[in-house]
């Protein structure tokens, strides 16, 4: 945990602009610890759109860019006491590298939006420029930074479920079931365009997500899935919806289902772990609660609060509250940020503890890549590029 008398980090950000959900989204939980604060941005390639939030975030003139160019290279000219230390990228996903790399090669640390990269070949291009700056990089995979989800972590390592059996995840959404991005949704005007998100929508979204959770949770290691995905708009270029099977290198299978036409459905992420001696169950929207069933014993509900009995320090050290106040999204997001601050500030270089970072990025594209590959073949079962980090 930082110090109380440590300063602030700097952040810059490029993207994020007004309109924009995920970048106040990031302002606001850099700030709940006060160990961070916004001195710099690139918001928005509109001027107006750029400045407006710029001086909404009380940013001086001088260090509102008009491009992430010039963002670093006017942070580069000021006093090492005045420069921004870690730049946070949320733009569409085709500059996360290109932004990513120059940032790390000028000695700023990154902190990006997921996936990491359009592809895994991008990614690990990414991963040898990381490792030559000795910078740190992070990515904003928000839902590790949940207490009950290391509660859950900790659980399954210690082997209080028994040998893993059966993984299911699943992140239903409902938002584009029309075609917002023939309405002026800019949000999903990028997120369905090849050329700014990739070669996958849903799957690449939040499917990287439901992803992540699982191996985080479990500590199984996808070796190979089948998966079908589906595009149910009209002229849409990208999947909106897929199913996928899943086998893991230690035995469990699995199934992940991620979609963003499921008519209803506001943010909906779930998984369920089934081992050989009980499960756990824990649900996004309900955050607070970790549904525990023992073989053969009355399922019990562990809860989230600096009160609460029987969690984890790793949970523990992620709350603030006592129990029966919920935290939520902001906080989770928080925990990743006040953990990447502590980090700066002991001077690491690398990986930052309890922040996923460029394995995960790694990961997260080799599961995209597998999944668009299988999903185009008549073959059962795709194995997993495998996946290195350079210098490792």
């Amino acid at each position: 945990m930082p110090r109380p008398n440590q300063p602030r980090i700097r952040l810059g950000m490029i993207g994020g602009g007004q309109g924009a959900f995920i970048g106040q989204v990031h302002r606001l939980a850099a700030r709940l610890d006060d160990t961070c604060e916004l001195v710099c941005g690139a918001f928005s390639r509109s001027a107006d759109n750029n400045q407006l939030t710029g001086e909404a975030c009380h940013l001086p003139d001088e260090r509102i860019y008009a491009d992430w160019q010039q963002l670093l290279e006017g942070e580069q000219q000021l006093p090492a006491e005045q420069r921004m230390q870690l730049l946070v990228i949320v733009t569409p996903n085709h500059l996360h590298v290109p932004i990513a790399e120059a940032a790390m090669q000028a000695g700023f640390h990154v902190f990006c939006e997921k996936p990491a990269a359009v592809s895994l070949q991008e990614a690990q291009r990414l991963a040898a420029s990381w490792h030559a700056s000795g910078c740190l990089y992070g990515l904003a995979h928000t839902y590790l930074g949940y207490p009950m989800v290391w509660q859950a972590r900790e659980m399954v390592s210690e082997g209080q479920i028994g040998s893993i059996r059966k993984i299911h995840v699943e992140y239903p959404q409902g938002w584009l079931g029309e075609r917002l991005e023939q309405q002026g949704n800019k949000q999903a005007a990028w997120r369905t365009d090849p050329s700014l998100a990739g070669i996958s929508g849903c799957m690449a979204d939040i499917g990287t997500h439901a992803f992540g959770l699982a191996e985080f949770i479990s500590g199984h290691r996808v070796s190979a899935l089948c998966a079908s995905l589906a595009s149910h708009a009209d002229g849409r270029q990208l999947d909106d919806d897929g199913d996928v099977l899943l086998r893991t290198e230690q035995g469990a299978s699995g199934t992940l289902i991620a979609s963003q036409i499921c008519s209803g459905e506001e943010n909906a992420l779930k998984i369920r772990i089934y081992g050989d001696q009980g499960a756990l169950e824990w649900h996004q929207m309900e955050p607070n609660s970790l549904f525990y069933r023992p073989l053969q014993a009355p399922m019990r509900t562990l809860r989230a609060g600096i009160d609460q009995p029987d969690l984890f320090p790793s949970a523990m050290q992620r709350l603030r509250l006592p129990g029966g106040h919920p935290e939520g999204y902001l906080e989770a997001l928080g925990n990743l940020y006040r953990d990447f601050a502590h980090a700066i500030h002991q001077g690491k270089q690398g990986d930052v503890e309890g922040v996923p970072g460029m394995a995960s990025g790694l990961r997260g594209m080799a599961f995209i890549e597998a999944v668009t590959t299988s999903a185009k073949s008549e073959q059962k079962w795709t194995p997993l590029p495998a996946t290195q980090l350079t210098g490792a």
